[in-house]
């Protein structure tokens, strides 16, 4: 449905102009296939980069066909892939095309030089992504200048893991520290990376320790992996040979490399000379891109995780420019009563588990950084908005409602999973916050504490929400019985 209204807003335009304005293969092909075109798209990106990780070669073309997939998938992804690290990882996968040659495949190519463009290319990603991150920050929430914002981070983040708790209930003293830190590492270490070699090199060590630290306190996906990345281009050979074993086979090839070059320097020849006027090509266009990107920095009104060109070229980036502080979260009910009984006199309602948000209050906070839940994350962003705001969550209960194996496979537990279906999903809205070291819940065993807020969604049913997907051009799920689909 999304293709075709793309196809229908650009119905004046040519396939190629549309494709300028939403880059996607997915344009070119039958959108009655799309799944399998989709499947397709996602099988050819698995293979080329099983390959290029498991024989450390690549040249410019599998670059650009990883590039062009991924891009092909998140311009149709629409709020599955809304997230700020989707642009971050197309402007890096760009960047690398130019680090490769255009079709050797040699884990240490001979004269292919580092261009020089794309090395500050990425020292300017880095810069943008921190300082952006830093000024958001200064500009959208009180507590980041209080020094009061990691007082509530830990509890109230996307999607906490088991040192997220322990971090919480830390001191306030250190929390404050926390914050200053934070500031330092977002709004003044960022100048380090255009310094000498020296601070260059702390400049890039004091971002790779700041994702780690990320990292190890809790799940933002692969961001933070991903953001590592560019920080690395603030390095050179020597401050990153210790890293392989003196008779490492790439190490020597470089030291060969290196030493014929100081012999016999090389004559430019007719490649290298189209290579650099393709570099300079490429510095220009960054330059020309950077430039709304600077004006958003410069600006009072900073918007963060934006792009201003289709290609998501250059883009702007920012994180938790406001922290909530408390906790909410939207808990998916389901009963097979054939009436609404209220829960006081009788009514039975079995929750759904997901498989990384809080739920359970005995339920350890899980692990999986640098694997990204989309639901959990979406369901999050969802608790401090309204279901009207998202009605994708009504579509999501239509497709529990019918025990649909795509939706119950992102969850990890369906409590109608033995072959029945519930009458009524019903959404109830939580208030969560860690349970107390030492306290009486801990005791018990508690990571959470839950109070109940009230009604997220009402109780709905699968009939019931028939003409509201017809409305969204959504299909009506089909249920696996028909004895259940005549009750409802």
């Amino acid at each position: 449905m999304y293709l075709k209204r793309i196809k229908q807003h650009f119905s004046q335009e040519t396939e190629w102009k549309t494709f300028l304005h939403v880059p996607t293969l997915l344009l070119f092909t039958d959108p009655a296939q799309v799944d399998q075109h989709l499947d397709v798209l996602a099988y050819t990106g698995l293979a080329v980069s099983a390959f290029i990780l498991l024989t450390g070669c690549a040249n410019m073309i599998m670059m650009f066909a990883l590039w062009l997939v991924y891009h092909s998938i998140v311009n149709v992804g629409q709020r599955w892939y809304s997230f700020g690290w989707e642009s971050q990882l197309l402007e890096s996968g760009f960047l690398a095309i130019f680090l490769c040659p255009v079709f050797k495949l040699q884990q240490v190519p001979a004269q292919t030089p580092i261009p020089l463009v794309v090395i500050y290319g990425y020292r300017w990603l880095i810069f943008r992504i921190m300082l952006g991150a830093g000024l958001i920050k200064i500009r959208g929430d009180q507590c980041w200048r209080d020094l009061t914002c990691m007082n509530y981070h830990y509890e109230t983040q996307p999607v906490p893991n088991p040192i997220s708790y322990y971090m919480h209930h830390s001191p306030e003293l250190f929390h404050k520290f926390e914050t200053l830190v934070n500031h330092f590492v977002e709004l003044v270490a960022p100048f380090l990376l255009f310094l000498p070699r020296p601070l260059r090199i702390w400049g890039g060590l004091i971002q790779i320790a700041f994702q780690v630290i990320l990292i190890i306190s809790g799940n933002l996906s692969f961001l933070n992996w991903l953001t590592i990345l560019p920080s690395i281009a603030c390095f050179d050979d020597s401050s990153l040979a210790w890293l392989f074993s003196s008779f490492s086979g790439a190490r020597i090839k470089v030291q060969e490399i290196q030493k014929a070059e100081k012999e016999h320097p090389s004559k430019p020849t007719w490649g290298l000379c189209v290579r650099r006027t393709f570099e300079i090509m490429l510095g220009l266009v960054l330059a020309y891109l950077s430039i709304p990107v600077v004006q958003n920095l410069l600006s009072t009104r900073q918007a963060m995780n934006t792009s201003f060109d289709s290609f998501r070229l250059v883009n702007t980036y920012g994180a938790f420019g406001s922290i909530t502080k408390e906790r909410t979260e939207v808990i998916f009910q389901g009963t097979r009563n054939r009436t609404i009984i209220p829960d006081d006199q009788g009514g039975i309602w079995q929750e759904y588990e997901f498989k990384c948000k809080p739920g359970s209050v005995a339920r350890r906070p899980c692990l999986i950084s640098p694997y990204h839940y989309r639901l959990d994350w979406l369901m999050w962003f969802a608790a401090f908005q309204n279901y009207q705001y998202n009605p994708w969550l009504i579509h999501l209960a239509a497709k529990l409602l019918a025990n649909d194996e795509q939706a119950t496979s992102l969850i990890a537990h369906n409590p109608f999973g033995n072959g029945t279906t519930p009458m009524f999903i019903r959404g109830e809205h939580y208030r969560y916050t860690f349970a107390e070291m030492g306290s009486a819940a801990a005791e018990r065993g508690q990571w959470w504490q839950r109070t109940r807020i009230g009604s997220y969604f009402p109780p709905v049913t699968l009939r019931g929400l028939r003409a509201f997907l017809k409305a969204q051009d959504w299909e009506l799920p089909k249920l696996k019985t028909n004895r259940n689909e005549a009750k409802q």
